[in-house]
C-alpha cells in the first residue's frame, strides 16, 4: 500500500486538503465517476455526513470501504 499523498479539494467554496493514499484516491474518484458526480461534490456530501470527530480522510476511507463491501455483497 503506498503512503498518503496530501489532495487538494474545494468544498462549499473553499480549498481544503486530505491526505489518501494512491488506492483510496483512485477508488473515490472510481465512485464519484459511476455515480455521476464529481470529487468536490462528493467530498462535499461526505463531509456534512461525518460526525465532528471524524477527520475528512478517515471519512472518506470509511465511504470507500463501505461502497465496496456494498459491491461485493449483490
Amino acid at each position: 500500500m503506498s503512503r498518503p499523498v496530501k489532495r487538494s479539494l474545494t468544498l462549499g467554496g473553499h480549498r481544503t486538503s486530505v491526505s489518501l493514499e494512491e488506492e483510496f484516491w483512485q477508488e473515490f474518484r472510481r465512485i464519484a465517476e459511476e455515480d455521476g458526480k464529481g470529487i468536490n461534490a462528493l467530498a462535499a456530501e461526505i463531509d456534512v455526513a461525518r460526525g465532528v470527530e471524524t477527520g475528512l480522510a478517515t471519512a472518506i476511507r470509511l465511504y470507500v470501504l463501505r461502497a465496496l463491501r456494498a459491491r461485493l455483497s449483490r
